[in-house]
């Protein structure tokens, strides 16, 4: 959070208000957050915090599955999940952010969110009889 403040704070002065400031600083968030991924992938950084117990160990192993499906997701689709299911921006707001178009957003929400829905059901051994 601290570099998407600082990116903002260092071009503010460039915002024409062309769309609504939480666009703009979406933007920011978007573009901070691919960087992180980018570079985790790089750095072949994964890693799950300790439990302490039976119920904290289910709920990080869940967490950690969770977290893999999404990552797994290709960056528009990963993007697009987390920016509408996780963040709350409507469709018009994420194609304004990603420069897509709001029907491109919809399918890849749906995309994304099959694909987590699968892959958590292999992890777990399920399958949906298709």
């Amino acid at each position: 959070m601290h570099d998407v403040w600082l990116a903002a704070v260092d071009r503010l002065g460039r915002f024409r208000g062309e769309s609504a400031l939480r666009t703009w600083l979406g933007g920011f968030v978007v573009n901070t957050v691919r960087h992180g991924w980018r570079a985790e992938l790089r750095s072949g950084e994964a890693g799950a915090p300790p439990a302490a117990d039976d119920a904290a160990l289910l709920a990080t192993a869940s967490r950690v599955d969770l977290d893999r499906a999404i990552a797994a997701l290709p960056e528009g689709a990963r993007a697009v999940l987390v920016l509408h299911d996780v963040e709350g921006y409507t469709h018009e707001e994420i194609g304004a952010l990603l420069g897509i178009v709001p029907g491109t957003s919809k399918s890849q929400l749906a995309r994304a969110r099959r694909a987590v829905r699968d892959a958590l059901s292999r992890e777990k051994g399920v399958t949906d009889g298709t």
